[in-house]
């Protein structure tokens, strides 16, 4: 297919639950066969872009989740223990553990921070390899039922792990590699969080980053010491610049994903970038074989991805770290941080104000937020991330209406603060969100919300509520704050809404108003005579 082509399907909108494949809903049973016996429409996802753009891609269940975590941890994060807090490290410990400058040669020709870091915790790279961080990964922390309680209790819809970052190692008990938990570790935390998190009737889901191995390892072969029976960890030698990986590699991306999938059945599979460098056929022998198995399974899944990895149609966009600054169809995704990806000594992490500011501004403009936690090296989630999330699930727990099961509304916010431009790492520009930005999401067209991200002090005032701006159509029946018995008293003539400021309000953060309206109605006079003649 050319780039057109891509384009326009890219282009496509969301089309309408009746013209989809029936397949993706419950009516279809579990077999090919029987499916076919209810409906001649009910036919298998083909490998093609036309035929998988036939997705609900966004399931009910995705919209109205509106919270996901998911966990960057493995050997990767025994490797950052006793690095030195004052120095910067690169995310990517076992790729630039081997850019020493010389062999592998950097910007500014002196060694990274991990080179130095590993040589000190280790030794020289090309006898103490990545094979060796791995062979010291300890998960004697790790307890599954502490973190489905905690991601429970933080008030996330859906949780899972990343199940193979970019060092190509299963965090899984894989039989398609032996680079994984099972041999290293002695532990399955994908069965064990499986099990858990559904037990607590949250969706499972599972991440994948493991198409850029290709480039991740290439400074391994280019600092040298990889023993070839570690090409299975590392894949075949090549150069730094090679964008095109080997059949061997593309056997072993499918092997491993495929192997996930018919184990542990996973209800979102989200994919990290340079994905949108493989063949269309392996992407689109993803698709077709995922999509086919959610039917086998009866449930509606959904696959995340980054740059233009799928066409829109096929799937949920991702932002990394970032977001648009206006609503966007269909909805998609943030996968972000409170700090650093993976464990850091001395890690700074966000205020739980800040999370659940951008949490609201992402649900405003029909997003989902898919927030990481990056245990400690041996799997415990550490106590600031604790609090992080304990403080958005108690503030979800009085606010959850305005955010769980919404869509947005017409308009998705005003006030002075806003991203002056969309799109991934927009969250590196600092932003602090106050009591005059005000954030919309609805129920139904006689139900919307307007969240307050800070505490007011003094009159709220809603200018996209004013009776001189035809947003707002309907009478206000009623207005109350979630999470407060107090009766709410208010106005709205020109200047806006103006709500009086609340007495007592029942959250240290944002604060969201139930707004209840008697609804908008025409007169539907049609084909009566009388209504013409009269």
């Amino acid at each position: 297919m050319n780039k057109r082509t891509f384009a326009l399907l890219s282009l496509l909108p969301l089309m309408p639950l009746a013209l989809q494949a029936d397949c993706g809903s419950k009516a279809c049973s579990k077999s090919e066969a029987s499916c076919e016996e209810k409906t001649k429409s009910c036919k298998k996802y083909e490998e093609s872009w036309e035929s998988v753009a036939k997705v609900n891609q966004t399931p009910d269940w995705f919209l109205d989740a509106k919270l996901g975590i998911y966990t960057h941890w493995g050997p990767i994060s025994e490797a950052m223990e006793g690095s030195d807090p004052s120095r910067h490290y690169r995310g990517w410990h076992g790729m630039f553990m081997y850019a020493d400058g010389k062999k592998v040669p950097t910007k500014n020709g002196q060694p990274s921070n991990n080179y130095l870091h590993h040589v000190e915790k280790y030794g020289d790279p090309a006898e103490f390899g990545y094979t060796h961080v791995i062979e010291q990964f300890d998960p004697s922390g790790f307890d599954a039922v502490e973190w489905a309680e905690l991601f429970e209790k933080s008030g996330a819809k859906f949780a899972g792990p990343v199940a193979m970052h970019h060092d190509n190692f299963a965090m899984w008990d894989s039989k398609a590699t032996r680079w994984n938990s099972i041999n290293y570790g002695g532990i399955d935390p994908s069965a064990d969080l499986k099990k858990e998190v559904e037990k607590r009737g949250m969706k499972f889901m599972a991440s994948f980053h493991h198409a850029f191995t290709w480039k991740y390892f290439a400074l391994a072969h280019k600092y040298g010491g990889v023993d070839p029976k570690d090409y299975d960890l590392y894949g075949n030698p090549r150069s730094m610049e090679s964008n095109t990986p080997d059949e061997d590699y593309y056997e072993h991306w499918w092997a491993v994903l495929k192997e996930y999938i018919d184990t542990y059945e996973p209800d979102l599979i989200w994919f990290d970038w340079w994905l949108e460098e493989f063949t269309e056929e392996s992407r689109l022998k993803f698709l077709a074989y995922y999509y086919n198995k959610g039917i086998e399974w009866d449930k509606d899944v959904a696959v995340s991805y980054k740059e233009t990895t799928f066409p829109l149609s096929t799937g949920i966009k991702d932002y990394e770290r970032g977001r648009p600054n206006q609503p966007k169809s269909p909805a998609w995704l943030t996968d972000t941080s409170p700090g650093a990806w993976f464990y850091r000594e001395s890690a700074k992490f966000k205020e739980p104000n800040d999370i659940i500011d951008i949490l609201i501004d992402i649900v405003a403009k029909n997003g989902v937020m898919l927030l990481n936690v990056p245990p400690d090296p041996d799997g415990k989630i550490p106590p600031v991330m604790v609090n992080m999330l304990e403080e958005m699930g108690a503030w979800l727990k009085i606010n959850g209406d305005a955010i769980y099961g919404t869509r947005p509304w017409d308009v998705f916010g005003e006030g002075p603060t806003r991203l002056p431009e969309g799109g991934h790492k927009v969250e590196k520009i600092k932003i602090a969100y106050g009591n005059k930005d005000i954030r919309y999401t609805k129920k139904s067209s006689k139900e919307f919300y307007a969240i307050v991200m800070d505490k007011p002090k003094g009159d709220i005032v809603m200018k996209t509520l004013s009776t001189d701006i035809g947003v707002l159509n309907s009478a206000i029946l009623n207005i109350e704050l979630l999470g407060s018995d107090e009766e709410i008293k208010w106005t709205r003539d020109e200047r806006g809404l103006v709500i009086k400021a609340p007495k007592w309000i029942p959250s240290d953060y944002a604060h969201a108003y139930k707004i209840s309206l008697e609804g908008y109605t025409e007169n539907d006079i049609g084909g009566n005579v009388n209504a013409h003649t009269e």
